[in-house]
């Protein structure tokens, strides 16, 4: 490969590391939590992976490719939240269009942007609900937290949800405490971890 281009992978390599130092801008009006637009991502990714796993026609490729991309403009942007962008959008287009223009790759990011961008497809419309819920999920871990003002704003989060799979997770993180996926107090075996070795012990010997 010729060397320009590999200068270009390795800057864009740099570049998508600015996305771990950019904040989420809308925690700052609901006054606790912070997050990185990478940490958003990625988990928007998973989501976007489970929400493909209920959804067996979609194109999963598609829709995790979609998950990780867009956002990619908000390095060079900034994250602006609801209230930033009833004053002004920033060309984050733009700035897709700038980091494609460099890339070997530029025209499939280019493509899954403007694709996200119209939600017209069902990979795409799977991708704003996933993009929804890795909010909601941040509002719950939030909400639980005692902040008051994340269970009103969960109110609005949830009536964004527009696929089938995206309303059912969405109810569920509703419903189910951040913590249940360690902390069961049905099955409480944090209250001793010295019997719960034993237990575990005796069952290896069997």
């Amino acid at each position: 490969m010729a060397p320009d281009r590999l200068t270009a992978l390795t800057d864009f390599i740099y570049e998508v590391g600015i996305l771990s130092k950019t904040p989420r801008s809308g925690l700052w009006f609901l006054g606790t939590g912070q997050q990185s637009v990478a940490e958003h991502l990625l988990r928007t990714a998973y989501i976007g992976y489970v929400l493909s796993h209920l959804t067996p026609e979609a194109d999963r490729a598609r829709v995790l490719l979609m998950c990780l991309l867009h956002d990619l403009g908000e390095g060079r942007t900034s994250d602006l939240n609801y209230v930033h962008q009833r004053y002004g959008r920033l060309a984050e287009a733009q700035a897709v269009a700038d980091i494609a223009a460099r890339t070997p790759f530029g025209a499939e990011i280019e493509e899954l942007y403007r694709e996200e961008s119209a939600r017209a497809t069902l990979e795409a419309k799977l991708v704003k609900d996933a993009d929804q819920l890795e909010w909601i999920a941040t509002l719950r871990e939030e909400e639980v937290k005692g902040n008051q003002k994340a269970a009103s704003w969960l109110k609005s989060s949830i009536q964004r949800l527009k696929t089938p799979a995206g309303q059912q997770i969405g109810q569920m993180l509703l419903t189910t405490h951040p913590d249940h996926w360690w902390y069961d107090e049905a099955d409480a075996w944090f209250v001793d971890r010295k019997e719960e070795h034993r237990k575990r012990a005796v069952e290896r010997s069997l």
